[in-house]
């Protein structure tokens, strides 16, 4: 495949935007970092909340490090008999294991930092104090966006043509960094929440920060582990799987048409280039005037930066992809901006359902009046309907590039164009991490008001809080949404590495148009059907997988919140320091414990079909862990983020305000909700692509070894690994069997 010398200076523009976007995250940092701490006891307890939740990532990287070898050498093997391909394959899962590992560390660390600095602004200034929460979560953004790129350009300037087989080792090293990150980091936070909430406010009847709580800093430290360092490392991830989605499908070109190959493998990483500058121009705008709610220069600094976005594309797709003939510039163009469009339209229908002032959180915070059971009911019937509705929105925006690339299309220029789409939407992934990240540091400085009694800060922090809210909420919408375009774009390079498989040309990417049009997936084919039900089970299994998680470390922190009140003297009455760190360690180790059997199923679940079922069952089973995989997730993410600014809306004075019987039952909805919206949602959003690049991975191999002996005796190995695995993660820990005689010895004392 040749390159023009326009595309070779491109290339290296697309890795100057790279570096031009992490001086700018340095920049960031040094602004944030230059800020005021405040006084010795706010920066005491920050120091609390830094040392644990670098402890807790600390012990997760030791811990993963063994399963990332493992893997390395897997993938290296699955590139044999290409010496070449296989050690590049082995080697970029790891560089991008390390760049999903290295985006989530670095903005966590910031974040653990801003979040004294926030609240010290915050004393006198809103928008000061706002200024810093966005602008450290624009660091965390463009590390997003730009370790990524700068990643699969230099992969993509190494191997050309044949970079997608390495790319794939980098897409799944992202992807498996961010599931642990994500997973873990959620199971930790939710666990610490829970366990301040129920014993904090329900049995003790104190405030939500309180000092007292010995679960608060831990709840503290979970912010950042699981919403910071979990959704960089997860939209990381989104960002390089749809682009080694569009360079699969691109590269069907390559035998009839190299010239148009070329243009559309080009074409994604402009638009990638091209997100990098408007995103920081996104965050550059976000300042806020006057008394403005903090949402709206967040919603300015979205919308300018899919504008800015929207007319670069127009300019290079013209000027680009229009100069070479039958590229088809005009349906890439509109491919492309179809995405800008979802992700702002996902953004504003998850705002509808999760923002207090719309109906759904009315309706459930009204619901509260009449106890916990009427508020669970509401906020999971509007989860629901949210999850209806965001799937109509989604299948819209693929039946767009279907309308515009026209019905009769072959399905490589459709599927193209669905990426294209997948692309566009994260176009302003700097932005939207920004946002996601600007949640943890006002809840921490939230936290730090109240833990320091930082009277005068105290109004300013709970507009931020009360915003993170809604961003973070918002944030997980577009994650979503864009997990599932990734996963159709995988899917339909899934069937191209098929069809490579099929015509013996598996690792040349030589694929025909004509070997792609002659597959199908029936559903009147039983081994199909069956793969796609397997599929649709998956995001079930997982889900209880993780919120019994949450609710087994739950356990053990509640008990020992409550034996610290019961035992030390003076803590209820402030004269005493609670045991913070035993607290933080019962997180750490039981997050660190329960991630594995989690991972475990969604690495080798698919496998064991393609081994059982063949390629067919298993292009099944990948559309229905899509399908379900994203009605599950928004249920999950918004019924929780519903609840919680429902009990949020009370707190405020609605009614009956605090303490009463409506804020008790909201209470309690906020509990379910929070492993609902923080960890299996979230979660689901990664299993979807982790399984489907699974999928792309061993299709080879599967179509390779089809009717012999070999297949299913992997199968049946890794089907007794998994079954362990899941019977193992129902088993309650040695700690928990302790708790349990400990309370059972108590009651029987008294």
């Amino acid at each position: 495949m040749q390159f023009t010398s326009f595309e070779q200076s491109a290339l290296y523009a697309v890795m100057v935007a790279a570096v031009i976007g992490v001086f700018y995250a340095l920049y960031l940092r040094k602004n944030v970092l230059a800020q005021d701490e405040g006084t010795e006891q706010m920066r005491s307890i920050a120091g609390q909340i830094q040392e644990g939740a670098q402890a807790y990532l600390g012990r997760q990287f030791r811990t993963i490090l063994f399963f990332l070898v493992i893997l390395a050498v897997l993938l290296f093997l699955s590139g044999l008999p290409d010496w070449k391909i296989a050690i590049a394959r082995g080697l970029a899962f790891m560089l991008g294991a390390l760049g999903s590992g290295l985006t989530g560390y670095v903005g966590m660390t910031l974040t653990v930092r801003a979040n004294v600095r926030c609240t010290q602004a915050a004393r006198t200034s809103l928008g000061q104090a706002m200024d810093i929460a966005f602008k450290a979560g624009g660091v965390t953004g463009m590390f997003t966006v730009t370790l990524g790129l700068l990643g699969a350009t230099i992969v993509f300037l190494i191997f050309k043509e044949h970079a997608t087989e390495v790319l794939l080792g980098f897409a799944f090293g992202g992807s498996l960094l961010a599931l642990f990150m994500r997973v873990g980091g959620g199971i930790y936070t939710k666990a610490a929440d829970v366990g301040a909430d129920l014993v904090g406010k329900i049995e003790a009847g104190i405030p939500e920060d309180d000092p007292r709580n010995a679960a608060v800093i831990a709840d503290n430290v979970g912010d950042n582990v699981g919403d910071c360092a979990g959704m960089a490392a997860d939209l990381y991830e989104s960002y390089e799987a749809t682009l080694v989605a569009s360079m699969i499908l691109a590269l069907a070109y390559f035998a009839t048409d190299p010239r148009k190959a070329a243009v559309w493998i080009i074409y994604p990483l402009l638009v990638r280039g091209i997100g990098v500058i408007t995103s920081i121009i996104g965050i550059g705008i976000v300042k806020l005037r006057g008394e403005e709610s903090p949402i709206k220069p967040i919603n300015r600094g979205v919308m300018w930066s899919a504008i800015i976005s929207i007319i670069a594309f127009f300019l290079v797709t013209k000027y680009y992809a229009g100069l070479t003939p039958d590229t088809r510039w005009v349906q890439l163009f509109w491919a492309t901006t179809s995405g800008v469009v979802l992700a702002v339209i996902i953004y504003t229908l998850t705002q509808y359902y999760t923002l207090a002032g719309h109906p759904p959180v009315d309706s459930i915070a009204r619901s509260s009046q009449t106890g916990v059971a009427t508020n669970l009911l509401t906020g999971f019937a509007e989860g629901l309907e949210s999850s209806v509705a965001a799937l109509i929105t989604i299948c819209a925006a693929i039946a767009f590039s279907v309308i515009i690339f026209g019905a009769e299309a072959n399905p490589v220029d459709i599927l193209y164009g669905v990426s294209l789409c997948g692309m566009g939407m994260l176009t302003t992934t700097g932005v939207i991490v920004a946002m996601d990240t600007y949640g943890p540091v006002a809840d921490n400085a939230q936290g730090i008001t109240e833990m320091a009694g930082v009277v005068e800060a105290s109004a300013n922090v709970a507009i931020l809080d009360a915003v993170g809210n809604t961003t973070k909420a918002a944030t997980k919408g577009i994650a979503i949404a864009s997990a599932v375009i990734a996963a159709v774009s995988l899917f339909g390079s899934y069937l191209s590495k098929v069809a490579a498989g099929l015509s013996g040309t598996a690792g040349t990417e030589a694929v025909s148009i004509e070997a792609l049009q002659r597959l199908s997936l029936p559903l009147d084919k039983p081994m199909i059907f069956v793969g796609l039900l397997i599929g649709g089970a998956m995001p079930f299994l997982f889900s209880s997988m993780t919120i019994r998680a949450v609710g087994r470390t739950a356990f053990q922190i509640i008990n020992e919140v409550r034996r610290q009140f019961r035992e030390i003297p003076g803590l209820m009455e402030g004269t005493a320091q609670p045991e913070s760190a035993k607290v933080v360690d019962i997180c750490t180790a039981s997050a660190l414990r329960e991630l594995i059997a989690p991972g475990l199923l969604a690495v080798l679940i698919p496998i064991i079909v393609g081994c059982w079922l063949g390629w067919e069952g298993l292009g099944g089973y990948l559309a229905g862990i899509i399908v379900v995989g994203q009605l599950l997730a928004v249920l999950l993410c918004n019924s929780g983020g519903a609840w919680d600014n429902a009990k949020k809306l009370i707190e405020d004075g609605a009614y009956g305000g605090k303490g009463s019987d409506a804020h008790k039952a909201a209470v309690v909805g906020d509990t379910v909700g929070d492993p609902f919206k923080d960890t299996a949602g979230p979660s689901l959003n990664i299993v979807i692509k982790v399984m489907n690049i699974v999928g792309l991975l061993v299709a080879p191999l599967v179509v390779m070894y089809a009717g012999g002996p070999v297949l299913p005796i992997i199968g049946v190995i890794l089907a007794v690994i998994v079954g362990i695995g899941v019977i193992m993660s129902k088993r309650e820990s040695q700690d928990v069997r302790e708790v349990h005689t400990a309370v059972q010895h108590q009651e029987e004392a008294s």
